[in-house]
């Protein structure tokens, strides 16, 4: 799968915090799991579009 988090946006967005190199993924993997979830939801509601509601 690719990458669904921008690393550079990420690190500049938590500014003076280090990352460690295995929260990219984790956050990756939870970003998946929001997006399949607001995917269903529109599907469930017969609907083709994912909107802000979906989440």
């Amino acid at each position: 799968m690719a990458d669904l988090t921008v690393k550079a946006a990420v690190k500049e967005h938590l500014d003076q915090m280090n990352v460690s190199s295995d929260f990219y993924g984790a956050l990756d993997d939870e970003v998946s799991d929001l997006l399949a979830d607001a995917a269903q939801r529109a599907d469930e509601n017969d609907r083709k579009t994912v909107q802000a509601r979906d989440l």
